[in-house]
């Protein structure tokens, strides 16, 4: 591995550590980060020649720390000022900080990285941006591109999520045991979207958008090394693993999307197939469900499907009932509707949806699955129009195209055959 290489895998590991413990130390979200960015400067020029340390996030912490002392001191900013003595040469204080690292002290820092960018005064968009820009690292273009915006715009989105931060006075001691219980389901949850921005990305957007997906599991694994013991956190990990391994498989060469029926099975990763699957028959085994555990153990019985045929479409109506039961939403509903057409037939399935139609009269694929009970029963004109107003909310070309794909089969379908009559 080049020195490049070894350090961005070094710098992008430590960040949340060092960039936490920076933040509890100079309390501003701006003075950390730079902080942290200098730090990152010094191990660019060190670290090539004198090897890496033995903890980076220790050298990152103690280095970012001094020279942003040194640079408040110049500009004579900051009021107290530590000892001289207390102001690390890099010698024994990195060995103690390193000593430290595993402590709860550091775990806290990192947790209070991810619960400031979760912050509820923020909306769901500056959530996310936050995050990817604070606790990812990832540059203001590299957001930008992901979520389809100009760069001026996503700068704009990150300032007032930081000024919003700063307003709110968010306090920088260690969050107790309730908020902590209440916030780690925001951060969860801010994991999930920054997945979805991903993974709802079109044929023609997939690759630009996939890591957004990778982003999400690398900050669901940091948040599992935490929560080691936490079924629910298992399961959010297990859930992005799985749907993420079906990546390669989701859209043909044209960037038409495949539905997982279709879908090339050869094509899934069996690698995070294997770590999605222990981590789900864990979380499962401390019989306290939630909802990222049995939307992930519906992903797991896809995944032990070795083809279509095979799927245990029984235990995922079943599944999704639960689902129901504890986080009620007409989608959860429409979702469990796919599992009941295949287990009892599409004439069920249309009549559990039926209620929904209007709470769900702007939703895409209300109308797209819709559309396909009813062609599925033969009433073409109705499926014709309920793909036609699919195609109306379509939110991306892959989903239009996946659509009309259906229109011109029930064209082809309703043509007179020659002799006939």
């Amino acid at each position: 591995m080049s020195d490049v290489a070894w350090i961005d895998a070094a710098l992008t590991s430590a960040r949340p550590q060092a960039l936490g413990a920076l933040l509890r130390y100079f309390r501003d979200l701006d003075t950390a980060e730079e902080a942290f960015q200098n730090a990152c400067l010094r191990a660019l020029k060190s670290w090539p020649q004198n090897g890496p340390p033995r903890e980076p996030a220790a050298w990152l912490i103690m280095v970012g720390r001094n020279v942003a002392i040194d640079d408040l001191r110049r500009g004579k900013k900051q009021e107290p000022l530590p000892a001289d003595e207390a102001i690390s040469d890099l010698g024994d204080a990195e060995d103690a900080l390193a000593e430290r690292l595993d402590g709860s002290h550091y775990r806290d820092d990192i947790l209070r990285l991810l619960f400031i960018c979760c912050h509820p005064d923020l909306p769901a968009t500056q959530q996310i941006a936050l995050a990817l820009r604070i606790v990812s690292g990832l540059t203001v273009k590299q957001i930008a591109r992901a979520f389809l915006v100009g760069e001026a715009a996503m700068e704009q989105r990150i300032t007032r999520a930081k000024a919003r931060v700063a307003e709110a006075g968010v306090p920088f001691e260690t969050p107790g045991a309730v908020e902590r219980s209440e916030r780690l389901a925001a951060v969860a949850a801010m994991i999930y979207l920054i997945f979805n921005e991903g993974y709802s990305a079109s044929g023609d957007t997939a690759e630009i958008r996939s890591p957004l997906c990778e982003e999400a599991i690398r900050l669901a694994r940091l948040l599992l090394r935490l929560f080691q013991s936490e079924p629910e956190i298992m399961g959010l990990t297990a859930l992005l693993l799985l749907q993420h391994a079906r990546s390669a498989a989701r859209f043909d060469a044209d960037g038409a999307l495949v539905l997982l029926d279709d879908q090339d099975r050869r094509l899934w990763n069996p690698k995070l197939i294997a770590e999605g699957l222990a981590l789900i028959d864990k979380a499962m085994r401390h019989r306290a469900s939630g909802p990222y555990q049995i939307q992930a153990a519906i992903a797991a019985l896809h995944a032990r499907a070795a083809t279509p045929d095979q799927t245990d479409w029984v235990q995922i109506d079943l599944l999704y009932g639960a689902l129901e039961i504890m986080q009620p939403s007409p989608v959860v509903t429409l979702n469990r509707a796919v599992a009941v057409s295949k287990v009892r037939g599409p004439a069920a399935a249309l009549e559990m949806i039926e209620p929904l139609a209007t709470r769900l009269q702007n939703y895409f694929h209300f109308f797209g699955v819709k559309g396909a009970f009813l062609m599925q029963l033969n009433r073409n004109d109705e499926a014709r129009t309920a793909f036609d107003r699919a195609i109306a909310l379509a939110n991306t070309t892959a989903e239009a195209a996946h659509i009309r794909m259906h229109l011109d089969r029930l064209m082809r379908d309703s043509k007179p055959r020659a002799g006939a009559g």
